[in-house]
């Protein structure tokens, strides 16, 4: 059964300068986006866990519980992400399938 715990060990994998989605995790993991939102929304550990790095699939940031979209958009580019003119994540900055980083993680 997949927990909380599963949804921050693969949100920890997502490197700086990078972003997932609720989706993909989701996918990942096979639970719902509102599952991985609600994990997200409940981190103990948001430095630990970089909860900041997980987007909507429509590429907008989606919320953020420490601080909301505005802090969260600075944490991003502080890590060199990058947004376009309507303030959506650049394409090329987005994990969108997050198997290459489950093999590192034999508990996934």
């Amino acid at each position: 059964m997949i927990s909380y715990e599963d949804v921050y060990r693969l949100t920890s994998m997502v490197p700086k300068g990078k972003v997932t989605t609720y989706g993909a995790i989701a996918r990942a993991l096979g639970v719902s986006p509102r599952f991985v939102a609600a994990a997200l929304k409940a981190n103990p550990r948001p430095v630990a866990v970089p909860c900041h790095r997980v987007i909507m699939s429509n590429r907008t940031l989606g919320g953020y519980s420490y601080g909301g979209a505005e802090v969260k958009r600075r944490l991003l580019e502080a890590e060199g992400v990058r947004f376009d003119e309507d303030g959506k994540v650049r394409r090329e900055y987005i994990i969108w399938d997050l198997r290459e980083l489950m093999s590192i993680d034999k508990n996934l």
